[in-house]
Order: structure tokens, then C-alpha cells, then sequence
């Protein structure tokens, strides 16, 4: 993936300063999230499926079940655009056409591919277990073949992308400032609440210790970014 130059398909127009191509912040963005969206179109028509997803290089991936009629029109290598998108405040001006958001989002284009080797199927599934909760793969007990039959993984390798971000706070026409309208910024992040056992674990089920990271108050963001940066 090379954006030094942008091409008409990911330029942005509007509001071209938001506009970041360089790999360094389009990987930040996808790095610090688990769920995107993936465009396509189906004889014709247009759809849109969340779905949890990783990266590896510049290579998305994403799985569903294998009856899933989604993934079964994009097996052949159908062009498809994911998006992810960080959502940080709401911005309240003066007036009512300035009010905003605050975000951090991803736009990405590329062909999807289903993966069809078995023995790499097995690998990317316990990459994925691995990309959220490290080391899980090895704690957990072998995938089953049927499980395997019954999952379909999607790849795209990343063609084309750009992040379009907004921070800050509200920005009025300059003779608005002289009323007296409260202005500014609701900030919010997503954050971890608490870690409930499953109330069947047996005694010797120990709490493995990557779940410390997920600690209530943790920002889901910058726990998914560290995991990353520390397993690359």
C-alpha cells in the first residue's frame, strides 16, 4: 500500500485537511479497534456487514460462518471497502450547522479472498484468539475439523487506504463568538467495565493474566494498540 499520492478513489474532498494517508496512521487506526464494516454488493444490490477483524502487514482479515451468503459472494475475490471508525467526543457550537464529532476513522479498499488452506485456516483463526487475548491459542483446546469446515476467513489485502480524523473543539463563524451559547466538548471513550468468571469454571481454572490488561477503566483502544505494538 503506497498513498503518497493519493488517487481520486480515497482523496478526501470534503474537509481535505482531516485527510491522513501515511501507512504509520491509517495502521494506528485499524490497530486500535476490533469491529469493522464491509461493503459489497450483491448482483447489484448494496450491503454492509460488521464484523470483527485483524491485521497482519498490510493484510486484513475477517471470518464468518460458512453458510453466511456474505462470504460466500466474496470467496471468488470480489472488490470490497472495510471501514472502522473510533468515535471521541461531540462537538457543541454556537450554532447548530458546527456542531460535529470527534473520530478517528479508516476507509479501505482491496479485493476479499476466501482462505482455502487448511493448515493456514487453523493458523489465522489462532492468530485472531491470539490478536485480542495473547497467548489464548495455546490455553484453549484444538479446533475441531468441523469447526474449521464450518468457518469461512476472508482476507483482503489492503490495495488502497486513508484516515479522515477530527479533534479539538468547535469551530464558529467569528461573529458567533460574541453570544453567550455555551460551546465545547463532550469527550468519551470506550472503556472496560468489569471481568465476570463464568460461573461453570472449575477450581483449577486460573484467571490467565493477559486479562489484566482488560482491567476496568482500561480504554479499549489503547489496550488493542499496545497488544499489537508489543506482538510486532
Amino acid at each position: 500500500m503506497s498513498n503518497a499520492r493519493p488517487s481520486d478513489r480515497i482523496r478526501l474532498r470534503r474537509m481535505p485537511k482531516r485527510g491522513h494517508y501515511d501507512q504509520e496512521t491509517i495502521n494506528r487506526i485499524l490497530d486500535a479497534g476490533m469491529l469493522a464494516h464491509v461493503a459489497y454488493t450483491i448482483d447489484g444490490k448494496p450491503y454492509v456487514t460488521p464484523t470483527a477483524y485483524w491485521r497482519e502487514g498490510q493484510t486484513l482479515y475477517w471470518h464468518g460462518s460458512s453458510a453466511s451468503r456474505m462470504l460466500r459472494m466474496q470467496a471468488p475475490g470480489v472488490p470490497v471497502c472495510v471501514t472502522v471508525t473510533h468515535m471521541d467526543g461531540l462537538v457543541l457550537a454556537r450554532a447548530g450547522f458546527h456542531h460535529s464529532i470527534n473520530y478517528r476513522s479508516v476507509m479501505a479498499f482491496g479485493d476479499a479472498q476466501i482462505v482455502t488452506d487448511v493448515a493456514e485456516k487453523a493458523k489465522a483463526m489462532d492468530h485472531f484468539v491470539d490478536r485480542f487475548f495473547p497467548g489464548r491459542s495455546a490455553e484453549t483446546r484444538p479446533v475441531h475439523a468441523q469447526e474449521l469446515k464450518a468457518t469461512s476467513l476472508m482476507r483482503m489485502n489492503i490495495d488502497e487506504a486513508s484516515a479522515k480524523v477530527r479533534v479539538g473543539g468547535p469551530v464558529d463563524d467569528d461573529e458567533d463568538y460574541v453570544l453567550p451559547i455555551w460551546a465545547g466538548v463532550i469527550a468519551f471513550k470506550t472503556v472496560m467495565s468489569d471481568i465476570e468468571p463464568d460461573e461453570r469454571n472449575l477450581s483449577q481454572a486460573i484467571r490467565p493474566a493477559y486479562l489484566d490488561r482488560y482491567k476496568a477503566g482500561a480504554r479499549l483502544d489503547e489496550v488493542l494498540s499496545s497488544i499489537y505494538d508489543a506482538d510486532h
